[in-house]
């Protein structure tokens, strides 16, 4: 692979945006080879987490710029490459955790809300760019920032494109957590684990009905939910835990 790095370890894959010299900036090849990795990632049954973060002082600045000439048409660029990325990406049915290294600015920014959750470095800073080249927000940002930080909060940080700091995201309910930067990869590391060692099919059907209780009704939740748990209800994951409830012992899921 030309712009990514993708390496596994306890059941966790490490996805590494690698375009350091450009702070990671997305091109129609990073596009495409995130989109490769969440392929095989969701097809391997022994990566039970994914982490998603950058190469060098950046987590991602966004599109890459200098590889667009003044004539593109930016709504073809984002059917043709941003919108299956951001699907991939809500599709993906085992936990999703942005590593934020550093600046993560425009797409960048949106690619950290497009993931479950997001541990983020003391210095990394987040930035919603596109107002300060006169465009709108894209790669899923208008769908996921109101959703995790209202729509007060998105519409200024969308408005006026204020750079703000780790500890701001946190208290806006941007990120799970903020750590030293020294201890991002372990900290990130450790936390994906939890996640690797739960039920993987659990998780992901949580996924998919949170997802959709933001436009369901209360009686179509209930009957999403009653759907999900026949489909739990049949995993070998359920099967050990209730055995391992009654044995009096800690349950040893296998995602299956």
């Amino acid at each position: 692979m030309q712009t990514v790095d993708f390496t596994v370890k306890n059941h966790v894959g490490w996805l590494t945006l690698n375009r350091p010299d450009k702070l990671n900036a997305l091109n129609e090849t990073m596009n495409r080879e995130i989109m490769d990795v969440l392929t095989a990632a969701e097809q391997d049954p022994q990566i039970r987490a994914l982490v998603l973060t950058g190469a060098g002082r950046a987590f991602c600045s966004g599109e890459d710029l200098g590889s667009l000439n003044e004539q593109a048409d930016h709504g073809e660029i984002i059917r043709k490459r941003y919108i299956p990325m951001v699907k991939k990406i809500a599709a993906f049915e085992k936990p999703l955790i942005a590593a934020v290294n550093g600046p993560a600015a425009g797409a960048g920014f949106s690619l950290c809300l497009a993931c479950d959750f997001r541990i983020a470095s003391e210095q990394a800073t987040f930035l919603n760019a596109f107002i300060h080249i006169g465009l709108v927000p894209d790669t899923g940002n208008p769908y996921f920032l109101p959703r995790i930080a209202g729509y007060a909060k998105a519409l200024e940080l969308s408005c006026l494109g204020e750079k703000i700091s780790a500890p701001e995201a946190m208290e806006y309910g941007l990120l799970t957590k903020v750590v030293p930067a020294c201890h991002l990869e372990k900290e990130t590391q450790h936390f994906a684990e939890r996640l690797a060692a739960m039920p993987t099919k659990a998780i992901g059907l949580i996924k998919r009905y949170m997802q959709k209780s933001f436009e369901s009704t209360l009686d179509e939740m209930l009957e999403k939910e009653a759907y999900a748990q026949r489909i739990a209800g049949q995993t070998a994951d359920h099967q050990e835990g209730v055995r391992a409830f009654f044995e009096k012992r800690k349950p040893e899921y296998k995602g299956n």
